[in-house]
């Protein structure tokens, strides 16, 4: 292994080591499991949501329950393989209830997301929910109007669509996710094939 995967390794070590054993909110003390992340370290895309639930508690893991389920079938229909993107959360501990952040808890965890996403160095960032789509592409995002718009940030595309925990309470909405996640797929080929004839 060369010296910069070396360093990069353990860069993300560090990470990791200090996101678990943090104490900077409450919530780490009433966490079953820290949720850091998962996925390609190396994801040309990356998606964000808001905060763990029960099973990413469970498991460590984010969007494995049936949320994760249901992105996992969008990626899937758009042909991207999930093993492919980063996805992690601006929380990496679960709120009580599965209640919404606090501004305090976002602002304590953000660092981490800022670090993972120095690392990874994305090329498009996918929002899951108006929650994340307010604390990292403006304040007064709103998603029913605002999905599937593009931003570019810091030479960053991004986009914000519904979070799939909102798609199983109003199913109607999956029309607007697919046809978003078409439009994922499509500015990812955009950037890659634009990469690559450079």
């Amino acid at each position: 292994m060369n010296e910069q995967a070396l360093s990069a390794e353990q860069a993300w070590e560090s990470l990791e080591s200090r996101c678990r054993a943090c104490t900077a909110c409450p919530l780490g003390a009433s966490k079953t499991n820290t949720v850091f992340g998962t996925g390609s370290r190396t994801a040309r895309l990356m998606f964000v949501g808001e905060a763990p639930g029960e099973q990413e508690d469970r498991t460590g893991i984010p969007f494995v329950g049936k949320a994760g389920q249901l992105l996992d079938k969008f990626l899937f229909a758009v042909d991207i393989p999930r093993e492919d993107v980063y996805i992690a959360n601006i929380l990496k501990c679960r709120p009580p209830n599965n209640r919404d952040p606090d501004p305090a808890e976002e602002d304590a965890c953000i660092g981490y997301l800022r670090e993972q996403f120095r690392l990874i160095r994305p090329k498009v960032l996918v929002c899951l929910g108006r929650i994340s789509a307010m604390r990292l592409i403006k304040p007064d995002f709103r998603i029913t109007r605002e999905h599937g718009h593009w931003f570019l940030k810091g030479g960053v595309w991004m986009t914000a669509v519904y979070h799939p925990a909102a798609l199983l309470r109003d199913p109607a909405k999956k029309e607007d996710m697919l046809r978003d996640m078409m439009a994922v797929k499509e500015k990812l080929r955009e950037i890659v094939g634009n990469a690559e004839n450079e």
